[in-house]
């Protein structure tokens, strides 16, 4: 057993590409070509960073508070009250933790190193990005959850540094001008979590330099490739339609889905690839984004589930539908509810209770049954920790309140809902939003990247839409196939704008989702969902797909699609909106 920080030898890991088909780019939309850039810097020998073997120190924080320091014996930093050790294995360094007799909140794992002054950075995000990616230079204080990217344009070298998905404690890194830390988070809602007599793998770490000739988003491409060595991605790429941009779950019912779905049908022709119809929420009572029961539609909107998919396959297209799995509306036993803050509508379940765990899994699985072949479940992080990903930072929950079961952390929590809703989704596909990416990964087969879009003010989707899919590209494929959000529009936005993230996304190679009203489209703009529709169903352009200027753009105008290079324009008259969206 050694603690020496595993870097897996680059022939046992091969660069994960996505393997789609050619399609055009669509026509107009104010698309400019762009000149040819630069060739990367050519690659020295030497390194961007010299990570120690080992760490230089570990702290332990039990409860609340202080951060104890360890003494190390060999391979092994022990507090009293807590042991941590490091195993070398085949695919990274594991984070063993035992902590049998005290409870245990966090556990800091330092290393001294400096990076050159010149360094950009960039970590992920809990769970959905928000508009706040981006390449940054040295900042102590910012969390980034996960891993991270350190680049140094002069060189064109890169580093990344990261734990593999799934893993039993929370974890963001932090760099400062004196070394990097690791921090675990082994809490149990906001308070310490008990383990007990039990060893937790917290996480698996590794890291990994470019090779040469690599630019940073290849780099990170198959660095993700290394953090998941198992996927789960689906047969064939994922594309449709979604109702919530043009309804915002109110005032549409069956009959408007099956307009929307002979619609998708027409746009994917004779695809063998077919899409899927969403039906988004406010399919049940309760509002627009309501909690359970799952087990059965609006009365009056939408009485016959099971007979609308039926009816949406007879139309040509695979039936989709979205749920809030998480929480009640009408709630039958108070004891179900999980303490802590919570909105008083829609109410969440513990799910460290047996009775929710099979609650959620019977509801999934009715869902499923009706012949719904994709289900997008959401809410899940806000309902579980009361906070969403933008609000947590260092802290993910509110302090001083706990789960039912508190041997669990909140990571083994959140990887025991995604694993139940795995297993009753049977063969069904899974999108998830709201969702924890780096938990998910390898259960879901898509995953919502980033905040909201909006189909009312083109700015969320400049700033929510395009932000996620160009920061988190490295992990479509890698991780899941990467949902940027719906190409939506309405007459409320501009065609000219619109026209070009549908372009995007169809071409990127991530998820497309158009959402308009088809009685209100333009055959100009049917013309351009058609095109973006045939070239997501074949997986976008089959010469790749990558951001050019997203080291100093965090919403990229110039793109590369092969030997092609695109500038989008994504300003409206004034400029960009500086205000709240």
């Amino acid at each position: 057993m050694t603690n020496k920080l595993a870097t897996p030898d680059r022939r046992q890991f091969i660069a994960r590409t996505l393997q789609v088909s050619a399609g055009s780019m669509l026509a107009g939309a104010g698309l400019k070509p762009v000149a040819a850039s630069a060739e990367p810097p050519r690659l020295t020998a030497e390194r961007l960073v010299s990570l120690p073997e080992s760490p230089t120190r570990v702290l332990i924080q039990h409860e609340s508070g202080a951060y104890l320091a360890t003494e190390r014996t060999g391979g092994r930093f022990t507090s009293g009250k807590a042991e941590v050790w490091f195993e070398e294995r085949a695919d990274g360094t594991a984070v063993h933790v035992a902590c049998p007799n005290a409870p245990l909140s966090r556990v800091i794992v330092r290393w001294e190193t400096r990076f050159p002054e010149d360094t950009l950075f960039l970590g992920d995000a809990w769970e959905r990005s928000y508009g706040d990616l981006q390449w940054r230079f040295l900042e102590p204080e910012r969390v980034m959850p996960w891993y991270f990217a350190a680049h140094q344009v002069a060189t064109g070298r890169s580093f990344m540094l990261g734990v593999k998905t799934q893993p039993s404690a929370m974890c963001f890194w932090t760099v400062d001008g004196e070394g990097i830390s690791l921090w675990l988070d082994f809490r149990n809602g906001g308070s310490p979590s008990l383990p007990g007599d039990r060893e937790i793998v917290g996480a698996t770490l590794v890291s990994s330099t470019s090779q040469e000739g690599e630019t940073p988003l290849s780099s990170l491409r198959r660095f993700c490739g290394m953090l998941c060595p198992k996927p789960r991605l689906p047969a064939s790429p994922i594309c449709g339609s979604n109702s919530w941009y043009y309804t915002y779950g109110r005032n549409f019912d069956a009959q408007t889905m099956r307009r929307d779905a002979a619609f998708l049908a027409e746009l994917a022709g004779s695809h063998r690839n077919r899409p899927y119809c969403v039906i988004d929420g406010g399919w049940t009572p309760g509002g627009v984004g309501p909690g359970g029961p799952w087990t059965a539609g609006d009365p009056k909107t939408f009485p016959d589930m099971p007979g609308l998919a039926a009816d949406m396959k007879k139309l040509g297209v695979r039936p989709g539908i979205w749920m809030r799995p998480t929480a009640l509306s009408i709630v039958d036993d108070p004891r179900r509810i999980r303490s802590g803050p919570f909105d008083k509508r829609e109410q969440p379940l513990d799910t460290t209770l047996p009775e929710n765990v099979a609650l959620i899994h019977a509801d999934i699985a009715r869902v499923r049954s009706w012949g719904y072949e994709l289900i997008k479940h959401d809410f899940s992080t806000y309902d579980l920790l009361g906070r969403w990903g933008n609000q947590m930072g260092a802290e993910i929950a509110d302090t001083g309140w706990h789960f039912h079961d508190q041997t669990l952390t909140n990571a083994e929590i959140v990887l025991n809902l995604y694993r139940t809703l795995r297993d009753a989704a049977g063969d069904g596909v899974l999108l998830g939003c709201n969702t924890i990416g780096h938990l998910g990964a390898g259960l879901f087969e898509a995953q919502r990247v980033g905040d909201d879009v909006s189909s009312k003010a083109w700015e969320r989707t400049r700033r929510m839409g395009i932000n996620a899919l160009a920061y988190r590209l490295a992990q479509n494929g890698t991780f899941f196939v990467c949902d940027p959000d719906c190409a939506a529009h309405t007459e409320r936005t501009s065609w000219k704008l619109d026209s070009q993230f549908l372009d995007l996304v169809a071409r990127s190679g991530t998820a497309l989702f158009i959402s308009a009203d088809p009685t209100k489209i333009e055959p100009e703009q049917k013309r351009a969902f058609q095109r973006a529709m045939q070239i997501a169903l074949s997986g976008g352009d089959a010469s790749g797909c990558e951001p050019l200027d997203w080291l100093y753009n965090t919403t990229p105008e110039a793109w590369r699609f092969g030997t092609e290079r695109v500038r989008y324009t994504w300003s409206e008259q004034m400029g960009t909106n500086p205000f709240p969206v």
